[in-house]
């Protein structure tokens, strides 16, 4: 087969006549071929030239996406299109007559093909209809787009039971989004959210009801080449989406197309145009989709935390509350993250009269967020019953009646006809734990001597003149500040411009019932569980760090100078230190879900959008850490016991305060190697610049290690090819043999797409890489993760290591 495509790359050179040929008549020959490249805009067009098959420019990149579109409208309006695989530059698309429609990369890897069955194709068709036909030597049709429709309806195409529209995740990203038509095996035509994990459909919010009557239950959605849309019944009845609604088939291009956002809307645009004419929407369902995506039908369109506003065409618009923002700044669909740490032990340590502002909101609520309901009640007594409950996030007051509602809200919609007020609580400053002064143990022996001396001062100064107290105070400043310095010049040195709590080391010792509960240990100490008494009591990790080692005292330094400084949603919180004498201790916040290592290795494999999630915010963190903080930060030990999860399973990066520190205008450095066994990148061993490159092959590992729930380094395997992960996960990727590594389990969303799991791959792969300079920066890794940037075929991490076959 492969040998077959290269051999059709070459000699589709020799057809490009035949091709430009074929556009005349909607006709493709076997052997003809289109190429995705910027110069060209090639395509292969129906007979009235309405529609063109070739590659739509996706304007990012250099990629392409395989489609079909309405050809004579200047803004490019895509109605099929093949999946998620999008193209690089390059890649071509065949005709073949054993095989169908074949795209390969530039490569002549497949990306995709048709599936025509035992079929010979003897022609390919564009037709008038925007149907792209494969066709046997009889005019049999084998395959064609209006039989594997993707998110839009045409004119004389029709959805069998069981057949469904997927929207696309936005406006640019044609991956398959959460909402999806579906004719039910019932009859009843649906609009529903599905849960990509388990590919379970959400109750539907919009639903035609002709699943319900026996002998009139729907038998197929019909859009007929006049531009009606209906369920015809099994009775031969109609259901028409859209009574009375239809404009002229004959002057007009008509689709029906379900909407990222979950619409799905019949548009119209005239086909004899002059001057700027884009569609016209003549009718859509629901109406209101910020009123009707309720919580038996999933989060809502917006995503938790958001607040969903329906514009004059009925489109959504989603937004976030005051003190939240967009969990992706590039898909305001995602939902919202609060900005600031809430909680009963939070609100504890500073008190809720001073940690909150109140921001009010007209005719907004979240509706399936409640946890409690007052009434009768004010507005006044509302709020403040919000204020003062540290599990209360928003307050909704309307006819006298108050819900109190938490974190996470879900459905936010806004609705004049509410007539309500909501009171949302919004931290003053977006800090997360902060700790007030914590007592001196000896201050109940000296209370009273301290108070006794501070009236004889007090006396003296009322008593003295103001020349003599300048001249005492000047005087007396330097001898306090040198017994003070002389007992805490370390902490003075290590705080400045930092907002860290100081611990006695008796304070942590009692915290941590004497270094009882061992929560972990590495190379710079052990961490222990302790519970800081204020209030209820605030549990922390604490980081005893090893007694006297060589460099400790600027390790320790480091540690508060950099930390105190970092904050990021995937960084481990530092919340204080202890210095004195010998004990030199880290407090942490405790995340309860324990490392990555525990959640990945475990017997029961996390899903794979939890990995997904897990991979993307470690990386985030270390591109924070490289560029984004004001001192770069290598953090030299990524592997997955430095990585924690927090209550809601986001990845948080621990220990990197403890690592080489570069200032900016540095470009490299050589050290003493430091680092894990399995996680530690070739340069170390080589007497070669330590730059963070090595944090980039550190992550390159630890992806696979998510994408296959399993240790980089497997001693005990039996199988000795399989006993390094890197080298194991190569030669399958190279072998076209990812299934033996993967670890899917019945994940629908992953074996749907399944270039996703081999993007990962790909991804981690090219961080591996043994050369440093052949890896990406972790930049670049998010923007590939996240879509933006193509990720190519990489090469042999190890061009001089010997591979097996």
């Amino acid at each position: 087969m492969a040998f077959t495509v290269r051999l059709l790359l070459f000699s589709s050179l020799f057809l490009l006549p035949v091709s430009v040929f074929a556009q005349t008549n909607g006709g493709i020959a076997v052997g003809d071929s289109l190429t995705a490249t910027a110069a060209s805009s090639s395509s292969w067009l129906s007979p009235s030239g309405d529609f063109a098959f070739g590659f739509s420019p996706l304007g990012r990149n250099d990629l392409f996406l395989l489609s079909i579109w309405y050809a004579k409208i200047p803004d490019r309006t895509i109605v099929w299109y093949n999946g998620a695989a999008v193209a690089p530059e390059g890649s071509t698309v065949f005709l073949i007559d054993d095989s169908g429609l074949v795209l390969t990369n530039p490569q002549g890897d497949e990306l995709w093909k048709s599936e025509t069955g035992a079929g010979i194709v003897a022609q390919g068709v564009m037709n008038d209809t925007g149907n792209f036909v494969l066709q046997d030597i009889n005019s049999e049709s084998l395959w064609e787009t209006f039989n594997n429709p993707t998110d839009t309806l045409l004119p004389g195409q029709t959805l069998e039971r069981g057949g469904k529209l997927f929207s696309r995740q936005s406006v640019t990203n044609y991956s398959k989004g959460v909402f999806q038509l579906f004719l039910q095996p019932d009859g009843n035509l649906v609009i529903n959210t599905i849960n990509f994990v388990t590919h379970f459909a959400n109750e539907p919010y919009y639903a035609t009801d002709t699943g319900t009557v026996a002998g009139s239950e729907g038998k197929e959605l019909v859009f007929n080449v006049s531009g009606y849309l209906y369920v015809l019944r099994e009775n031969g009845g109609k259901y028409n989406l859209a009574v009375g609604k239809a404009v002229s088939a004959r002057d007009n291009y008509i689709r029906a197309t379900l909407t990222f956002d979950g619409i799905f809307a019949q548009y119209y645009h005239p086909k004899n145009f002059t001057g700027n004419v884009s569609w016209t929407i003549l009718w859509s369902e629901p109406d209101d989709i910020c009123q009707r995506n309720r919580e038996y039908s999933g989060v809502g369109v917006c995503g938790y935390n958001s607040i969903c506003t329906l514009r004059r065409d009925k489109r959504p618009t989603c937004g976030c509350p005051k003190g939240f923002s967009l969990l992706d700044p590039n898909n305001p669909y995602r939902g919202c993250k609060p900005d600031f740490i809430q909680g009963c032990e939070e609100d504890e340590l500073s008190g809720t009269k001073y940690l909150y502002d109140v921001e009010v909101l007209t005719n907004t609520d979240w509706p399936t967020s409640d946890y409690v309901q007052l009434k009768p009640f004010t507005a006044e007594r509302c709020n403040e019953s919000c204020f003062k409950d540290c599990l209360c996030a928003v307050a909704i007051f309307r006819s006298e009646t108050c819900w109190k509602k938490k974190l996470p809200l879900s459905n936010g919609r806004v609705d004049v006809s509410l007539n309500s007020q909501a009171f949302i609580k919004v931290r003053k400053d977006n800090s997360t734990l902060q700790f007030p002064p914590m007592p001196n143990p000896d201050d109940k022996k000296t209370k009273k001597k301290s108070s006794n001396t501070l009236i004889r001062v007090e006396s003296i100064i009322l008593a003295a003149s103001i020349f003599v107290s300048f001249m005492f105070s000047a005087a007396a400043c330097p001898g306090f500040f040198f017994v003070f310095r002389k007992k805490h010049v370390r902490s003075i040195d290590n705080i400045l411009d930092s907002n860290l709590h100081s611990f006695s080391y008796q304070v942590l010792r009692e915290a941590t019932n004497g270094f009882t509960e061992e929560l972990g240990r590495g190379a710079f100490g052990v961490v222990y569980k302790g519970t800081i008494q204020i209030g209820s009591g605030v549990q922390v990790a604490v980081k005893k760090l090893n007694g006297v080692i060589q460099d400790g005292e600027k390790e320790f330094k480091t540690e508060l100078r950099v930390i105190g400084k970092t904050h990021h949603k995937n960084l481990v919180c530092l919340v204080g230190y202890c210095d004195e004498g010998q004990h030199r201790l880290l407090v942490y916040e405790f995340l309860s879900k324990g490392t990555l290592a525990s959640f990945l290795f475990a017997d029961t494999k996390p899903s794979w959008t939890q990995r997904i999630e897990i991979a993307c915010g470690v990386a985030k963190g270390l591109l924070y850490l490289h560029e984004e903080c004001c001192t770069q930060v290598i953090h030299c030990d990524i592997k997955p016991q430095n990585i924690l999860l927090d209550d809601y399973y986001t990845a948080r990066i621990s220990d990197f305060g403890l690592a080489k520190l570069l200032m900016m205008n540095q470009s490299h450095t050589h050290t003493a190697i430091r680092g894990t066994k399995g996680y530690v990148a070739p340069e170390w061993f080589r007497n070669m610049p330590i730059t963070a490159k090595v944090d980039v092959y550190s992550f390159g590992v630890v992806l696979l290690e998510i994408i296959c729930c399993r240790r980089s380094v497997d001693a005990d395997n039996s199988r000795e090819e399989r006993a390094i992960l890197t080298d194991w996960v190569y030669d399958c990727y190279r072998g076209g043999m990812l299934d033996a590594v993967l670890v899917l389990d019945n994940e629908v969303q992953a074996l749907d797409d399944r270039m996703k799991p081999e993007k990962l791959v790909m991804i981690a792969i090219w961080c591996i890489q043994d050369d440093p300079s052949l890896r990406p920066t972790m930049r670049k890794v998010v923007q590939m993760l996240e879509g933006v940037v193509e990720v190519h075929v990489p090469p042999c991490p190890s061009p001089y290591t010997p591979r097996t076959s």
